[in-house]
């Protein structure tokens, strides 16, 4: 795959800024993410991680800075649009039919892509056109060999394989990923941190993740949000090496 470039990036951020009453929520947030990188975003609890994802995606709308995606300042789109664009994003906690396959669910996310119509969304895993490039989705997230299996029947860290396979299905060139580890177990973590080393390169990736073994092993840069403003910015061993984060964060364990 290729490696990160050094160009223009692909998002870029600039003073960001979105205050909740007497809190500020993003504070001066500047950021940007390479073509074909892993850019890790770690904090606290309430440090603004998952604020700022609502932001990139159109879902909060901030106060005042700019995001440019592709060079394009993207303020005025929607969310959908934004995903038309091609930026995707996956959830803390997942959102998938529980009573649909896995292949079902990913099939239909490839189905909204299409612009197709959902009137007939219960045959859209049988459809080759939806399932051809869900099967490969969900190969790509590791869960080839539970493209039938429902929802329901699927464990926590599946279920987290899956959304990330729907989001794939967007086909996505920005990929922000709202703490794929959280709740799972040791065997999952190493799945999907698998399935995310498969990607690099690939996609150019926001990851915000409390899970610092894998934030060390997938990211090329890491940057620290404290109250909602970026302490450091630097490689992993720069950032593990940081005496100020190590105080405010990572001193303190996974807060």
């Amino acid at each position: 795959m290729a490696e990160p470039s050094g160009g223009d990036p692909v998002l870029r951020v600039e003073r960001l800024f979105k205050r909740f009453g007497g809190v500020n929520a993003t504070d001066d947030l500047s950021l940007d993410l390479r073509r074909g990188e892993i850019h890790a975003l770690i904090g606290p609890n309430g440090a603004g991680k998952t604020t700022f994802i609502g932001q990139l995606m159109g879902e909060i709308e901030p106060d005042s800075g700019r995001i440019l995606f592709e060079g394009r300042d993207i303020a005025a789109l929607s969310t959908p649009a934004r995903v038309r664009a091609g930026l995707a994003r996956t959830f803390q906690i997942t959102q998938l039919l529980g009573e649909e396959t896995a292949l079902g669910n990913v099939a239909l996310a490839v189905q909204a892509r299409q612009g197709h119509s959902f009137r007939f969304w219960a045959r859209a895993g049988a459809d080759e056109s939806l399932r051809a490039p869900a099967c490969d989705h969900l190969a790509a997230a590791g869960l080839a060999a539970r493209a039938q299996v429902r929802v329901h029947e699927m464990s926590h860290g599946e279920h987290k394989q899956l959304e990330l396979a729907v989001a794939l299905a967007s086909q996505p060139h920005v990929l922000l990923l709202d703490e794929p580890m959280a709740g799972l177990g040791a065997s999952e973590s190493r799945d999907m941190v698998e399935a995310l080393k498969r990607m690099k390169g690939g996609l150019s990736i926001l990851l915000v993740e409390h899970d610092m073994n894998a934030v060390f092993a997938l990211a090329d840069r890491v940057s620290v949000l404290v109250y909602g403003r970026i302490i450091a910015s630097g490689t992993p061993a720069e950032i593990q090496a940081d005496a100020q984060v190590r105080a405010a964060y990572l001193g303190e364990g996974d807060a």
